[in-house]
């Protein structure tokens, strides 16, 4: 019986994937530990489930030509570097799991927190940029590779943050680019990013369940599909804006208590 609950719950977050548009990990970890599951495991687990589940999505943007690969290059030469140091620095300095829950708990309440605010703030953020000449268009490849470090940081911290926050670096520091470039490139480094921290959580901290992960991509893979056709159809300034509401609430929750 728990079982079928993984799958359907694969299926839940799968089909709110596909008529949102928001990344697995801010749906799928919090769900997971609402299951009972230790946070380490959930998050884990998760970013395995997302490296998979964002690989055909990647294959796709590529063969339409929408992956910026020097600019994916950029986010990795910041991220893997820095997932592969967190996940070090976990294994030496703390004994088990237990004793750096309260890192990944903050972590996963902060991410939480921006992925909402990104959501709600999302138009702004597509806005121009004012200052097409300035300090940060003339230092953007260091600010990419910074922002990379941030993303590997925290996303293997929490497993959050891949999609919605990386999109959102993308829009602030590349305003030329067009939507389909956005997402693309996003998602061809979220694969990498997600795909090094989930193997650092499952080789060198043990904090993948294999039963759970295969249920999770048995319920998700069809749903996304289905959900991403449904999207098309419903209007979303009233879906984001209230999974927005959601996911500030989780991230207070897991972020202070």
């Amino acid at each position: 019986m728990e079982i079928l609950y993984y799958i359907l719950a694969g299926a839940g977050v799968g089909l709110a994937i596909g008529v949102t548009g928001v990344g697995g990990g801010s749906l799928m970890t919090p769900l997971l530990i609402l299951f009972g599951f230790p946070y380490h495991v959930a998050i884990g687990t998760d970013l395995l489930y997302a490296a998979i589940t964002k690989a055909g999505a990647m294959r796709a943007h590529q063969r339409k030509a929408n992956v910026r690969w020097p600019i994916v290059l950029r986010l990795a030469a910041g991220s893997i570097p820095a997932t592969l140091v967190t996940i070090l620095l976990l294994k030496t300095v703390f004994g088990n799991a237990d004793e750096y829950k309260h890192l990944l708990t903050t972590s996963l309440g902060i991410m939480l927190i921006l992925t909402s605010l990104v959501l709600l703030f999302k138009t702004q953020l597509q806005q121009p940029s004012r200052d097409p000449q300035g300090w940060a268009e003339t230092h953007k490849p260091a600010l990419t590779v910074v922002m990379g470090v941030f993303l590997g940081v925290f996303v293997t911290l929490s497993s959050v943050g891949a999609g919605a926050i990386g999109t959102a670096i993308l829009l602030i520091l590349y305003p030329a680019l067009k939507a389909r470039h956005v997402v693309g490139t996003d998602i061809a480094h979220a694969v990498p990013l997600t795909l090094a921290a989930g193997l650092g959580h499952m080789l060198l901290l043990g904090n993948v369940d294999f039963v759970l992960l295969g249920c999770l991509l048995v319920g998700s893979l069809p749903a996304v599909s289905l959900g991403t056709r449904i999207g098309s159809s419903l209007p979303n300034r009233i879906l984001q804006p209230i999974l927005a509401s959601v996911l500030m609430a989780l991230g207070i929750k897991f972020a202070l208590f």
